[in-house]
């Protein structure tokens, strides 16, 4: 999945599982642990932050990106290998892109792909985006993309679904007004537990498709890499979009 996935190991860099874990310091990690800490910690340290200081830019986050108060400063929720996240600031040269990853390989991976292509508006935070009030504040942040979160197939783990009744007034709260969420899945499961609580949000407005490549919503959208996968298995790829 692109977007935060698996049962996290202590000792791994992350403790605990889903939505309930909180991620290991990295600087009490030992760089030869995993090649990703190190160029983390080095290569990238320009264009990244850990967990222990991302919450200090809260409320600043644009000044700390030297950035105007208008300048649009969007979010992508599990960025996977970077594939969407370097094609949204490649393409969207004029606004700004957060991303949030919990790994240390694909945020790597999303950092570079964006740097390589030429971005100077791309920048990504290692943070368990569960607790996403702990970094932004009120009205903070434009428009946010999920695309494909760890589904949580058996019922005993669907409370670590990122997509909740109170995480969607949670992002509510730190987006301006006349933003969006994008949502997308390949788990038809997920996409009826999700679009349930869509419909029950604060959000005035919901657009979906069941099939969003034999849709009208199809015009905008990027394949991914991991999209991908499941078109050349025919699988659907269900769609939302919610806007406040």
């Amino acid at each position: 999945m692109e977007a935060f996935s698996t049962v996290f190991i202590p000792n791994k860099g992350v403790v605990l599982a889903g939505s309930l874990f909180r991620l290991a310091r990295t600087s009490e990690l030992k760089l030869d642990f995993n090649p990703f800490v190190d160029q983390f910690k080095n290569e990238f340290s320009k264009n990244s932050l850990d967990q222990e200081e991302a919450p200090l830019h809260k409320e600043k986050w644009r000044e700390f990106l030297k950035l105007t108060k208008s300048h649009p400063l969007d979010l992508e929720i599990g960025t996977g290998a970077g594939h969407h996240f370097a094609h949204h600031s490649q393409t969207q040269p004029n606004r700004f892109i957060l991303g949030l990853e919990a790994k240390y390989k694909p945020l790597v991976q999303s950092i570079r792909r964006a740097l390589d292509a030429g971005a100077q508006n791309a920048f990504m935070v290692r943070y368990n985006a569960y607790h996403i009030e702990e970094l932004f504040s009120e009205e903070e942040i434009d428009n946010v993309y999920i695309h494909h979160p760890d589904p949580w197939p058996k019922k005993k783990h669907f409370k670590h679904r990122l997509i909740q009744d109170g995480y969607l007034d949670r992002l509510w709260i730190i987006q301006k007004s006349d933003t969006f969420i994008e949502f997308k899945t390949d788990s038809r499961d997920y996409f009826d537990w999700s679009l349930e609580r869509f419909n029950n949000s604060k959000y005035k407005k919901i657009e979906h498709t069941f099939d969003l490549h034999n849709s009208e919503y199809i015009g905008d959208n990027f394949v991914t890499q991991f999209e991908q996968i499941f078109l050349n298995k025919n699988q659907p790829i269900y769609w939302a979009k919610l806007y406040k």
